[in-house]
């Protein structure tokens, strides 16, 4: 791919994508080749910070939704400051906030919390992730807003909901993590719990977000649509997320009083899947859980006894035998480099895989088939690689058309749209608004 920069109302704003190697942009900064996109008209008003709630306005945005991200004047989201920067801004910023317009509103300021309002009263679907209470001082808050039009949409994302004794208390994705049961399953048995490496809680939960905000705009159009249809609080609390994802924790420990404890690389109760190490010092994961999967995995190690072996050709039987079972495919890895353990269970079907860095990802024929990375530019011309845009629709996929915006950046666009004048914005400047 090449990179063109486009100009959008507000000046450069987009690092275009080109296949090919050709410009073929059209007016308006679509290439022609990519179709509409599913969420075109939607608008989404986001009032949040850092990855909840951003990432969860981004992905509706990266499928047309025009997002306005509304951020302080005073440097704006503080993740445009996290982890590894370019000229002073987060490289996580071009991901988390790509095609978002971003407005700058003084939020302690009237005037601000009008504009705020206006803008939430226009669009399809708010999503926020302050404290409970903190839209109502704004009177932004979900009743307030619905009074006045009943098809409102709001996605609230917080530690622990909307309701409940915890309701008011500081949360964060290590906090729903833990309290949510990952953290405790995460790790090995004589360690303390270990996080995942990447804020796994948050993610979870924007995800969350996403789904129901299209169940609730769905509904919405269902009765009436915008102004007439029936609106709804989507309530994202991050330790119920997690929660989500917790299998059979519930009716295990309510029936048979078992507590799922933390097993290091394995799946528990599930005989063989477990992280193995090559003489090559690599990290392999091999699935061979399945009945008859296990029964081509051993015998491709060689092991003709323990494919013969009544009591392991069943799951129930090999979880009695576990150690004994990896310990005999961990044999057989000490005799196989990562290349040739994977060509030899390719071979007999067995799913296994290479634990990879971003390293491995760049360069794997399987991410590269499927264009998971995007070229792009910075607005001075250096090159970089984002994560292509996933899930992948096949007849109208999500695109990228500008990475995250500088500050402000759509000021004078999205208070133009709403009725404001050059000489009134210039004085909402002066006057600390904006």
């Amino acid at each position: 791919m090449t990179i063109k920069n486009t100009s959008g109302p507000s000046g450069p704003i987009g690092q275009e994508s080109s296949p090919a190697g050709e410009d073929r942009t059209q007016a308006g900064g679509m290439p022609p080749e990519f179709p509409a996109l599913p969420l075109a008209g939607i608008k989404v008003l986001e009032l949040g910070t850092l990855i909840a709630g951003p990432f969860c306005a981004r992905m509706l945005a990266e499928f047309g939704a025009e997002v306005i991200k509304i951020e302080s004047p005073d440097g704006g989201d503080p993740i445009r400051k996290w982890r590894v920067l370019k000229d002073g801004t987060s490289l996580w910023w071009s991901v988390q906030s790509r095609n978002k317009k971003s407005l700058t509103l003084n939020m302690k300021h009237a005037q601000g919390r009008e504009i705020a309002r206006k803008l939430a009263l226009e669009a399809d679907i708010i999503i926020e992730n302050y404290r409970p209470g903190v839209l109502e001082k704004w009177e932004l808050g979900f009743g307030q807003l619905k009074a006045v039009d009943p098809s409102t949409i709001m996605v609230r994302l917080s530690g622990f909901g909307q309701t409940g004794p915890m309701k008011d208390l500081p949360g964060f994705g290590a906090i729903g993590e833990s309290m949510g049961g990952l953290r405790y399953v995460s790790g090995h048995a004589d360690r303390p719990p270990v996080r995942v490496g990447v804020s796994i809680g948050d993610s979870v939960a924007a995800l969350h977000g996403v789904i129901g905000a299209m169940m609730a705009l769905r509904h919405r159009d269902a009765t009436g649509g915008k102004l007439k249809g029936e609106g709804q609080m989507v309530d994202v609390a991050l330790y119920e997320s997690v929660f989500n994802l917790m299998e059979s924790l519930v009716p295990e420990f309510d029936h048979a009083g078992v507590v799922r404890e933390r097993t290091g690389g394995s799946l528990p109760g599930i005989v063989p899947s477990n992280t193995y190490t090559t003489k090559d010092g690599e990290n392999i994961v091999i699935a061979g859980n399945g009945d008859a999967i296990f029964k081509r995995l051993v015998l491709a190690m060689g092991r003709i006894d323990l494919a013969g072996n009544p009591e392991l050709e069943r799951n129930d039987g090999r979880v009695k035998h576990t150690q004994m079972i990896d310990d005999a495919i961990q044999a057989w890895c000490d005799t196989q480099t990562i290349d040739s353990a994977l060509e030899v269970l390719k071979a007999a079907d067995v799913p296994a895989g290479k634990i990879y860095s971003v390293r491995d990802m760049m360069s794997d024929p399987q991410f590269l088939a499927r264009e998971m990375f995007e070229q792009h530019q910075f607005a001075d011309g250096t090159p970089v690689k984002l994560p292509a845009i996933s899930p992948k629709l096949s007849a109208t996929p999500g695109h990228t058309k500008w990475l995250g915006p500088t500050l402000g950046q759509h000021n004078d666009e999205v208070l133009s749209a709403l009725g404001y004048s050059a000489d009134a914005i210039a004085t909402m400047k002066q006057n600390g608004v904006l």
